[in-house]
C-alpha cells in the first residue's frame, strides 16, 4: 500500500470526527431551540405527524407497499399525535410512547423485508426511511430537553414540592434531575473539553 493511500484512511478517520462534531453541533442547537420555543416546536412536530400521514395516504394509491407496512406507518402517527397532547412532558411509561416505539421497530422490520423483496434505488429507500419512519421520532427524541424546565402543573407534583419550603420554583429546579439530550450535551461538554482559565492582566 502506497503512502497516499494510507492517508486517504487518516482523511476517512477525521472527516468522520468532523462530521460527528457537526452532528452534535446541529443537536445541542436543535434542543435548545425547541427548549426555549416549546410552542412553536410542538406546532412543527405536529405538522410534521400530519404531512408523514398523508404521505402513508398517498402511498395507498401510488405505491404497491403492503398493507400491514401502510396501516403500521399510520398507527404510528397517530400515537405521535397522542404523545404531542401531553408535550413538552414524554411519559416514556404511557401507553402511546411505548405503542410507538413498538410500531416504529415493526415497521422497521416490515419495510426491510420489503425492500428486500422488491427493487428500489437508495435514494427512494433513503426518503422512505427518513421522511416516513425517522423524521418525527427525531424531532420527539431532540424535544426531550424542552421538559427540562417546564413548571409542575397537576396539584399532586405542587403539593410534593411544596413539603416544608414554600418556594415551588427554587425547590423543583433544585430537586429535579435533568434527563433530556440538552442536558446529555452539557455534562459531554464539561466532561470532555478542559475548563479554560481566564487571563488575568
Amino acid at each position: 500500500m502506497s503512502f497516499l493511500g494510507l492517508l486517504s484512511y487518516v482523511s476517512v478517520l477525521v472527516q468522520i470526527c468532523f462530521v460527528i462534531v457537526s452532528i452534535a453541533a446541529g443537536l445541542y442547537y436543535l434542543a435548545e431551540l425547541v427548549e426555549e420555543y416549546t410552542v412553536i416546536a410542538k406546532k412543527a412536530i405536529r405538522w410534521m405527524v400530519a404531512i408523514t400521514a398523508g404521505l402513508y395516504v398517498i402511498f395507498i394509491f401510488t405505491e404497491p407497499f403492503p398493507w400491514p407496512m401502510l396501516l403500521c406507518g399510520l398507527g404510528a402517527q397517530l400515537l405521535h399525535a397522542l404523545i404531542l397532547t401531553d408535550f413538552p412532558y414524554v411519559r416514556f411509561l404511557s401507553p402511546g410512547f411505548l405503542g410507538a416505539v413498538l410500531l416504529l421497530i415493526v415497521n422497521h422490520y416490515l419495510a426491510f423485508v420489503y425492500f428486500q423483496l422488491q427493487y428500489h434505488t437508495f435514494s427512494e429507500i433513503l426518503a422512505y426511511f427518513t421522511l416516513c419512519l425517522w423524521l418525527v421520532p427525531f424531532a420527539l427524541f431532540v424535544s426531550l430537553s424542552a421538559n427540562d424546565n417546564v413548571l409542575p402543573t397537576s396539584t399532586n407534583e405542587r403539593t410534593h414540592l411544596l413539603g416544608g419550603n414554600d418556594d415551588v420554583v427554587t425547590n423543583y429546579f433544585s430537586s429535579r434531575k435533568k434527563m433530556g439530550l440538552l442536558s446529555l450535551f452539557s455534562y459531554a461538554k464539561e466532561t470532555l473539553l478542559p475548563e479554560r482559565n481566564k487571563k488575568a492582566f
